[in-house]
């Protein structure tokens, strides 16, 4: 190329100067990430689709789920078994019944003691008495305490991770006499001479332990379960109501209850 070709082609320093000025009228558009975007501001807790026949009071601030924040507890003795329970269910801070049954017929002679999600525990409960029916019908007579102590720790197990239950078997068999077995939540098994569970377990483990002996008899281990039941209900705001107590042995079960207003130990 010649001089002047070539003078032609470069840009000269005022028209390079006016390119740098052009270019610094214009802002550079910057993409901000998706974490620091500025998010539509939802006007629910959580996501509502439109026409949603909820009220907003409902949306904004859902009821808890029943709950049995409670105490359950069950002893064996020379001859049987004695189980024990509050009756108080709660739904949050609300006392949604304040005399609920806790303690639950599973077959002749086996009961359990219910802690935890009410629903969960109903519907486990209702699917091991039904399989333990027709486990009887098979049989031809009475099952064992341990047979349904491991049908309710096999579906505890199984659904772990999506069950809030605390569960307490007992009863009495001709092979095996009074026994009672312990599923805490996770679904282990543990055959125990006494289980205590609930909210209101860890204000009385003290006194169970200062107290319980072995081999007590039907009235002395009625006696233990009631007062410990009571003192649990004086301090835990979650157990409340009456004392409902169960009698299991050969003789079937004989069924005792205590008013609140008559309670051995008061608040």
């Amino acid at each position: 190329l010649t001089a002047s070709a070539l003078s032609r082609r470069l840009p000269t320093e005022a028209v390079v100067w006016k390119a740098i000025c052009l270019a610094s009228c214009f802002t550079m558009e910057v993409i901000a990430p998706r974490s620091l975007r500025q998010q539509p501001k939802q006007p629910y807790s959580k996501f509502v689709e439109a026409g949603c026949p909820y009220r907003e009071d409902d949306v904004m601030a859902p009821e808890q789920a029943v709950s049995t924040g409670t105490t359950i507890m069950a002893i064996a003795y020379d001859g049987g078994v004695v189980m024990g329970a509050d009756s108080r269910t709660s739904t949050g801070d609300y006392v949604a019944n304040r005399a609920s049954r806790k303690i639950s017929k599973v077959h002749d002679r086996i009961c359990v003691c219910r802690c935890g999600s009410a629903a969960d525990t109903q519907a486990l409960t209702g699917f091991v008495v039904d399989y333990l029916g027709q486990h009887a019908v098979e049989l031809g007579k009475l099952p064992t305490v341990n047979t349904a102590a491991n049908l309710f720790k096999l579906i505890a197990y199984q659904n772990a991770d999506r069950l809030m239950a605390g569960l307490i078997v007992a009863g009495w068999d001709e092979k095996r006499g009074g026994q009672v077995y312990s599923i805490p939540l996770g679904g282990s098994l543990h055959r125990v001479n006494m289980a205590c569970d609930g909210s209101g377990s860890g204000y009385i483990a003290g006194f169970l332990d200062a107290n319980y002996r072995p081999n007590m008899t039907k009235a002395e281990a009625l006696t233990f379960v009631q007062k410990a039941v009571s003192h649990a209900m004086a301090r835990d705001g979650s157990s409340g109501g009456m004392i409902r107590t169960l009698v299991i042995s050969k003789d079937g079960f004989e069924e005792g209850v205590i008013e609140g207003n008559k309670l051995p130990v008061g608040p």
